[in-house]
């Protein structure tokens, strides 16, 4: 009974946050980096950004609508190496991960 509820809630997470993803391909402008926390929390959207940007503590998926790429930081303020993030993709970030620049 329990594993079921689990699994419930899983699945019903899971489409929530792609639906919620799904969207933002379309609410966002080119040249916008979109950032998803929670299904609870609005969107965070970084409008053409430029340098070293902080992510917020609870962000959990990066999408790059820019025409160059992003680089993800584990520190906030964008001195480690850092994963790189093409335009028109996305990425996982761990919460706490730190910053991007663009």
């Amino acid at each position: 009974m329990r594993r079921s509820r689990i699994a419930l809630l899983v699945a019903a997470s899971a489409l929530l946050a792609a639906s919620a993803t799904a969207g933002t391909a379309f609410a966002a402008e080119e040249g916008d980096v979109v950032v998803f926390r929670t299904e609870l929390s609005p969107l965070t959207v970084y409008h053409d950004p430029h340098g070293c940007q902080k992510l917020p503590p609870d962000a959990h998926v990066l999408t790059n609508r820019t025409d160059r790429p992003v680089t993800v930081y584990a520190d906030p303020f964008c001195l480690t190496p850092g994963l790189i993030v093409r335009p028109g993709y996305g990425s996982h970030v761990a919460p706490a991960s730190g910053s991007f620049s663009a």
